[in-house]
């Protein structure tokens, strides 16, 4: 089974990659099965339930505001955040939806949307039931799905299949286990990053897979640009202040004292990450990677690689974003990235060991010390929770984006400084972090019913 970098890293919209990215595609899909059923014109009136995690922190995730642009027919991907409010406004004053862009049909979401808190569906915390009526108010269809990190979104048939499906026919190059992948490389003679693109290209020609990366690459760029240049109170009620933009100015500032001060770079670190994070809290156009929730740390370490280190162009970009595609491919198939199932471990903790592998490769490190990297990166994250304070992205999860990245830097800079010999392998921390997650009490996984979420005072 491969899974593709293209489905690691997805552009979409904050604040959530599971709670916002997910549901909005959710909604589409629902309708999009009607439509090719040819059944979208029968619709009167809608219903949907929200179950477990996506219940508890749905409002603060924004996933009624996902909901609502899913179902007029908005995807994740390609939406200017810049008209979202507008469309909301507009189907909340007049309380209609036009589904998907075509057929208007009465809906008011504090009838029509059902946080149902107490109850779960049966395979994972971030279920959602959607069901369409027909004009004599029977069932037309109905239909659930999951969210289960990183905006992918699997139906109940789906999961009582082989899920996740292979994307295309068989790679030259399949792994499963990052044992799989070293040995692969190593009889070929391959870096993970040159496996990683040869295995893309049975799904399209080399020049779009480049242009894909490059795609990635400018919207995660110009995510820390946008967040270096706003300021602000963040959405929510927290009122949490933007600080990327004042750090900036107090860099900028301060070039001439930044040379005796050799630890400065970890201020622009913190800064680059800060910025996509609150960038994601406001709504913006973010890359998950693989969440939104972690969406700051491999955009920061990249950049830091690029700006200090990258003397191959693109190429040191493409090797960077392939090497960590790989690796959190591994986290995906054999425990999570959902901070719903096993706290924010699989989300802060997953994205730090990938960029601390990226960073590795790019850095011209061996295999094996990639593979060490990238298991410093999880191994010293084991057991984060996921505790947002008020259901919101913002406490603790900006700075934990910051804090991510920084230890991705040290990971990568340890690793670098071994022969790629030790102790601990990639794939027995993985399975680690897949039984931690498994033990973790509920209340740790999303839920604001535990941690800083119940310990913090709001003001």
């Amino acid at each position: 089974m491969f899974l593709s970098t293209f489905d690691l890293f997805k552009v979409g919209i904050g604040p959530s990659s599971s709670h916002t990215v997910g549901p909005m595609i959710a909604a589409k899909r629902f309708l999009d099965n009607l439509n090719s059923a040819g059944k979208l014109q029968e619709i009167v009136s809608l219903q949907v339930s929200l179950y477990g995690s996506l219940a508890l922190t749905g409002k603060g995730h924004a996933t009624d505001r996902a909901l609502l642009l899913g179902l007029s027919g908005h995807d994740p991907a390609t939406i200017d955040p810049e008209i979202i409010d507008g469309c909301l406004d507009a189907i909340r004053g007049e309380k209609q939806v036009k589904l998907l862009g075509r057929c208007r049909v009465a809906f008011d979401e504090t009838r029509d949307i059902h946080f149902r808190m107490d109850e779960l569906l049966p395979h994972h915390s971030n279920g959602m039931e959607f069901t369409a009526f027909d004009k004599a108010g029977e069932q037309l269809a109905r239909e659930a799905f999951y969210s289960v990190g990183g905006g992918f979104v699997v139906s109940e048939q789906e999961l009582g299949s082989n899920y996740p499906a292979p994307v295309q026919g068989p790679v030259p190059y399949p792994f499963d286990h990052a044992s799989d992948l070293l040995a692969t490389c190593r009889d070929n003679k391959l870096r993970i990053s040159d496996l990683m693109l040869a295995n893309e290209m049975t799904l399209q020609p080399k020049k779009k897979v480049l242009a894909g990366l490059d795609h990635l690459y400018g919207v995660m760029e110009a995510c820390i640009d946008r967040g270096c240049a706003q300021e602000g109170i963040l959405p929510g009620g927290l009122k949490v202040e933007r600080r990327a933009k004042r750090l900036y100015g107090d860099l900028q500032k301060g070039m001439e004292k930044q040379l005796r001060d050799p630890a400065i770079i970890m201020d622009w670190i913190n800064l680059w990450a800060l910025a996509v994070n609150e960038e994601n809290a406001a709504g913006g156009r973010v890359v998950t990677a693989p969440t939104n929730g972690a969406a700051g740390i491999l955009p920061a370490v990249l950049r830091y690689f690029d700006r200090f280190y990258n003397q191959k162009g693109r190429e040191g970009i493409h090797c960077f974003l392939l090497t960590a595609a790989a690796i959190g491919s591994l986290y995906k198939k054999n425990a999570s990235i959902s901070g719903a199932e096993v706290g924010c471990q699989g989300e802060v903790g997953v994205a730090c060991s990938m960029a601390a592998g990226g960073l590795a490769a790019a850095l011209g490190g061996s295999n094996e010390q990639v593979e060490n990297a990238a298991e410093i990166g999880m191994e010293h994250n084991l057991g984060l929770t996921c505790d947002p304070v008020g259901g919101l992205v913002q406490v603790p999860c900006i700075e934990r984006n910051a804090m991510g990245a920084i230890k991705a830097v040290d990971a990568a800079r340890l690793a670098l400084r071994g022969d790629g010999r030790h102790m601990v392998s990639l794939d027995r921390v993985i399975e680690t972090m897949r039984q931690t997650g498994r033990d973790m009490q509920e209340k740790y996984k999303e839920t604001s019913k535990g941690g800083l979420a119940v310990n913090m005072v709001e003001c």
